[in-house]
């Protein structure tokens, strides 16, 4: 009898492999930044499998079964070839080029498999994505009449079969001979798995493994990290900077936590500190407390630190009960939505 594989519906946006090098006693202290109340611990302590996790996260409905093909991806392609190269960087060993490669694959999947990413992402094309494939259907048209009426031969392109766009397309035919042509998608769940595979399989063949380092917290000093680890800093000054940078762009500042005493860092187009630097404590509180400003909803340290000092939680019942429901619900209404469109 063939074995049953069970579904992985608790999806970890933060794999377990690089958290644990923040727990303790066998639990990762975590502080919160959205509480029911004030009197709400100001940390608590869990375990690697119970925390940066939503339920559905990343399944999605293929025909009339949910998968988690996704999550088995990010985990065979990013997640595990990384473990023994996070192992060497945190251990200060000897890497290759092929370890730092994996390593900054693991760093460009975290960045973007994250539900912070998640709403920006749905925040981006809600408004937009309808008419961004309206213009593009109606430009695809013009195009094809053009070259009908010209007698040009257009070359047939291959759909990408390993990833395909989350679309359905109408075809209304009319008796006089002409018709309608009509797209449809769901800005949800499956477009936003079709981006990250997109992402993760093209772009980041453009991104160069060159001029990666990691770099030490100074004595007395550890890095915390966080459920949106991987920080594309805009630097100015320390008063002035942003978090909006992007992949490529030159000058900025890619920069994540690897352990409470190693930083990766990489600044585009520019040299980093060599490997191993012990960073001064100025310019380490600047970047601790980056760390801390860019988390999304959890802090993870070593220890139960003082970062509210830094971001002070948000207290409210209401809020924190309407995301909690929003997440609860996510699964089923994702699934909803992906077979009334596929139906």
């Amino acid at each position: 009898m063939a074995k049953t594989i069970q579904l992985r519906k608790n999806n970890h946006y933060v794999p377990q492999l690089y958290l644990k090098q923040w727990v303790t006693n066998g639990k990762i202290p975590t502080y919160r930044l959205l509480v029911p109340n004030s009197e709400a611990p100001l940390w608590k302590d869990h375990s690697l499998r119970g925390i940066a996790f939503h339920q559905h996260l990343y399944t999605y409905l293929a025909g009339q079964e949910e998968t988690d093909e996704f999550e088995r991806w990010l985990s065979q392609e990013f997640e595990a070839p990384a473990e023994e190269a996070i192992r060497l960087a945190i251990n200060d060993e000897r890497m290759s080029q092929e370890h730092w490669r994996k390593l900054v694959r693991f760093a460009v999947a975290q960045d973007v498999r994250t539900p912070a990413n998640l709403r920006t992402f749905l925040a981006r094309h809600r408004d937009t994505m309808q008419k961004l494939m309206n213009e593009t259907l109606e430009t695809s048209v013009r195009h094809l009449e053009a070259a009908v009426k010209a007698g040009v031969t257009i070359p047939k392109s291959e759909p990408d079969i390993n990833n395909p766009f989350p679309l359905k397309v109408l075809i209304t035919r009319y008796p006089e001979g002409d018709g309608d042509i009509e797209t449809r998608t769901v800005v949800g769940r499956r477009l936003w798995l079709w981006s990250m595979r997109h992402l993760l399989t093209d772009t980041i063949t453009k991104i160069t493994n060159n001029h990666w380092t990691v770099v030490h917290a100074p004595a007395g000093m550890s890095w915390p990290t966080s459920d949106n680890p991987l920080i594309k800093l805009n630097y100015h000054n320390n008063k002035n900077y942003d978090f909006g940078g992007g992949w490529g762009v030159p000058k900025v500042d890619i920069i994540m936590p690897l352990s409470p005493k190693h930083l990766l860092h990489n600044c585009i187009g520019r040299r980093s500190w060599p490997r191993g630097t012990v960073l001064d404590r100025q310019t380490a509180q600047f970047l601790r407390k980056v760390i801390v400003e860019h988390a999304d909803r959890y802090i993870f340290d070593k220890g139960k630190s003082d970062v509210q000092n830094i971001r002070p939680r948000a207290a409210s019942l209401a809020a924190y009960n309407q995301e909690r429901a929003t997440w609860q619900n996510w699964g089923n209404e994702q699934s909803q939505a992906e077979a009334e469109l596929f139906g």
